[in-house]
């Protein structure tokens, strides 16, 4: 296993490749693949997708694990779509929890959602860290697997004749990381299998809801699933299981298994939801930007689809000149299949600039896998100190090595 990279033109001859002046590829720099939870069953249909959509830069993005490298990496070759190694975790400050300040989950005060980008590939993690990132897995598991029991005896009380099994949900519609997402599919295909008619089906909702009847549209399955999900595996729902705080990592010991696998910390920004709300660790522009930059991070995500066109190009225009790395995308963690291509709320297109933003951090990204693939420093790992020259040095250095891949 080898990364192509490693066999890619020196850094000068890169350089001296014509570039098209004022290139802009279309970037999605965040989705998650069946090995967390996506909306994909498999990794090829993502890339069909891309191609479709004329995509060029994807980053798989999947939640405590990078077991779908190796199939990504090798259906982006397939498909010439240049891909971006990246993982997501969700850490807790206990301190913001202390004092009920949410930061990028709008119900969990102090639970923070954190990514890495451009991870080696092959993975570089070392022993001790893999050990970290393992035992957490295994606690979410354990939490998931409980949720399953709770969710069976929920259904033997009813006398349905249905059960789930947690070794069957993690082999048919989980590659690694098992969620409640999963648990919610496998319950709804069940059911459905069942109660054949909308009839049957709604009056066995209203009995698992005790008494309430079903609100989703039951022809949609990601309707159904994420009622499911609020109804029974929320907070409150007669099959939660609160999480054992062992699930989490202070987001230092994130951002230092991140960058121990070769990666770049990144905030997932949340932002403003559909009635306009921002979290209080978000509402203050300047107040995130001195937060992050004390923290050593110098690198944003947003998923703009949940966001309104005008807050977010506010937003992104303000880190922006504040020397961030920006990135861009749509997750596809949930049932809902929506295009890969970035848009924000409603559908509203992102404009040019902001294209341009996204389509050069994702560049420099790929500079910054490049690097390492060669065995040489990645200055962006060091990116809060380096000069204007250096920072757009950089940026020519991951477009062209973007446009080496599409165009070889």
């Amino acid at each position: 296993m080898e990364n192509f990279l490693k066999n890619f033109p020196n850094v000068e001859k890169l350089l001296k490749s014509e570039v098209p002046a004022g290139l802009v590829y279309a970037v999605n720099g965040h989705i998650h693949t069946p090995y967390s939870f996506s909306a994909f069953s498999s990794v090829n249909p993502i890339f069909e997708m891309a191609v479709k959509e004329d995509v060029k830069v994807l980053g798989i993005n999947d939640f405590y694990t990078t077991g779908g490298y190796l199939e990504f990496h090798d259906n982006a070759l397939e498909n010439w779509v240049f891909p971006l190694f990246n993982i997501e975790f969700i850490a807790l400050d206990r301190e913001l929890q202390k004092k009920g300040v949410r930061v990028n989950d709008p119900n969990n005060p102090g639970r923070t959602y954190f990514s890495g980008k451009g991870l080696d590939f092959p993975e570089s993690l070392d022993q001790e860290h893999a050990a970290i990132v393992n035992a957490v897995k295994a606690e979410s598991l354990r939490q998931v697997e409980t949720m399953v029991n709770k969710t069976n005896v929920i259904l033997a009380d009813l006398k349905a004749d249905i059960q789930i099994e947690y070794q069957d949900i993690r082999k048919k519609y989980a590659r690694d990381l098992v969620r409640e997402r999963h648990i919610a599919k496998a319950l709804r295909i069940c059911i459905f299998e069942k109660y054949p008619t909308t009839e049957e089906r709604k009056a066995f909702f209203t009995s698992l809801y005790d008494g309430k009847e079903p609100k989703a549209d039951l022809e949609s399955n990601s309707a159904v699933e994420i009622e499911i999900r609020n109804n029974l595996l929320k907070a409150g729902g007669k099959a939660f299981v609160e999480e054992d705080e062992k699930a989490f990592l202070q987001v230092e010991a994130v951002i230092d298994i991140i960058t121990n696998a070769g990666g770049i910390p990144c905030y997932p920004v949340l932002l403003d939801d559909p009635k306009g709300n921002i979290t209080d660790y978000e509402a203050d522009k300047e107040a995130l930007y001195r937060g992050l930059s004390q923290k050593g991070i110098f690198c944003i995500e947003l998923i703009p689809g949940r966001n309104d066109a005008r807050i977010l190009e506010d937003f992104v225009k303000f880190f922006h000149s504040k020397g961030f790395i920006i990135l861009f995308g749509t997750e596809h963690n949930t049932p809902d299949m929506i295009p890969l291509t970035v848009s924000c709320r409603h559908q509203t297109p992102l404009t040019d600039e902001l294209k341009m933003i996204g389509f050069d951090g994702a560049c420099l990204i790929a500079a910054h896998q490049y690097l390492r693939a060669q065995g040489a420093t990645s200055e962006i790992m060091h990116w809060n100190t380096l000069d204007a020259v250096q920072k757009n040095n950089l940026i020519s250095l991951g477009k062209a090595v973007v446009y080496h891949f599409i165009n070889q």
